[in-house]
């Protein structure tokens, strides 16, 4: 019997849920996941490592491209807590808001653990300032 997985209702509850599913499963860095067409991998999409655009995405509606809007206000708060090179999002249209949350996402050397404390971080405050 298949149990639903419950979805998180809260930006606080998107951002512990992508953190626990990026602690479980890895950090991409690059597109949404590694194989994103399945030509190689056959596993399902919540199994692998995944952005954290992705990751966000994936927790509230159980695929990492779908778009619903508690995900995009959950990416669109991390926006405004992340610097890139030094600079802030660049404007608060979504798309960009993603591409900036993918873009510090993708910075050399950023790990699981530094990702999985970000979105740790950005919940305790969320909660705090709700």
């Amino acid at each position: 019997m298949d149990v639903p997985i419950p979805r998180p209702t809260t930006v606080p509850a998107v951002f512990r849920a992508a953190a626990r599913l990026l602690a479980a499963n890895g950090h991409h860095q690059g597109d949404y996941l590694p194989d994103p067409f399945n030509r190689r991998l056959k596993t399902p999409d919540a199994e692998r490592p995944l952005s954290i655009v992705a990751a966000i995405r994936c927790v509230v509606t159980g695929v990492p491209r779908r778009f619903d809007p508690l995900a995009e206000e959950a990416i669109a708060v991390l926006a405004g807590r992340l610097e890139v090179d030094g600079e802030p999002a660049w404007n608060d249209e979504p798309d960009n808001l993603a591409i900036h949350v993918a873009a510090w996402g993708d910075v050399e050397g950023r790990t699981t653990e530094c990702a999985v404390a970000v979105l740790y971080a950005a919940a305790d405050a969320t909660a705090v300032s709700l």
